[in-house]
């Protein structure tokens, strides 16, 4: 990676950024600053706000308001810099090239010699599957291809959407230590996830956005905060949330087969009633994880 870029100046920089799409606000004011080499994870529910936010980072859509600015560039001049590369979820792929035919073919559009092909393909993880076509490839293998390609123009900046949809738990685990590895040599990552314990998991920060506005800024731990409260999990054979809806402290009860999970800010009054009002054995109390956080932070947005 050059890393031409002085660290001083922001990766990401969002000032007051809104936009609208006729009577539609999709983003409502975001202010948001990235440092470079973090890995921020960028979640929301579905319309919150993340594509479009996404898209005017590449320079695919302008502000109505605001600045949007991507190490000190205007985001299309960035990305014809090759300071950023994205990894969609969907599209791009030509089915009857082989992986290596399409990722040479990157590679000579953006001027890269062919020993950046085999480079890109090994850290990819296709080197056992560089010949076959595309169109024969896994979900995740494509997905694999999609990397491969953004990691040839060696970006400051990496978006990546459903990076490891498809991907076996192998190939999950090998993605994100090549994105930590990258991280830690200063390249920035911004990803959208479904999978919420990726997040927890590998990214430096995380951004709740709802109905195109930030709602959560931080570290894992410090959103996991905000959704005050822990959780109770316990055996309890028969249990319905019908039956449970009286214990004391709860605010949220589920029920997946013998297993119950209340949710409350009195753990200690919840274990009580379990122990000591029905047969429940086995119990477990945690702090609230990301997902609890995502559903407190974005409860009104799902409904």
């Amino acid at each position: 990676m050059t890393l031409t870029t002085a660290l001083e100046t922001a990766a990401v920089d969002l000032s007051g950024v809104v936009k609208r799409y006729g009577a539609v606000t999709a983003v409502d004011g975001i202010t948001l600053n990235i440092r470079p080499g973090e890995v921020v994870a960028l979640l929301g529910p579905n319309g919150a706000g993340k594509t479009t936010t996404v898209d005017m980072l590449l320079g695919l859509q302008k502000p109505d308001e605001g600045r949007v600015e991507v190490y000190g560039q205007a985001p299309h001049d960035a990305v014809a810099l090759g300071l950023v590369s994205a990894v969609m979820q969907t599209g791009g792929l030509l089915k009857d090239y082989t992986v290596e035919e399409t990722v040479r073919l990157t590679a000579v559009l953006f001027g890269k010699p062919r020993s950046a092909v085999g480079e890109a393909i090994d850290r990819a993880g296709l080197a056992d599957v560089a010949g076959r076509l595309v169109g024969k490839c896994s979900g995740g293998q494509q997905q694999r291809l999609r990397f491969a390609m953004a990691l040839l123009p060696d970006p400051e900046l990496l978006i990546l959407d459903e990076p490891t949809t498809g991907m076996d738990v192998a190939g999950r685990h090998e993605f994100w230590s090549a994105i930590r590895d990258d991280a830690r040599r200063g390249r920035t990552v911004i990803f959208a996830t479904h999978y919420l314990e990726e997040a927890d998991a590998y990214a430096d920060r995380v951004v709740f956005v709802r109905r195109g506005r930030i709602v959560a800024d931080g570290t894992s731990a410090e959103v996991k905060a905000l959704a005050s409260g822990r959780t109770v999990r316990a055996t309890l054979p028969g249990a319905s949330e019908t039956s449970l809806r009286d214990v004391p402290g709860a605010d949220r009860v589920e029920v997946r087969g013998d297993t119950v999970f209340v949710h409350g800010n009195d753990s200690d009054e919840i274990a009580r009633y379990l122990l000591t009002r029905t047969a429940a054995r086995d119990l477990e109390i945690t702090s609230r994880n990301l997902e609890d956080a995502f559903l407190a932070l974005t409860a009104d947005e799902e409904n």
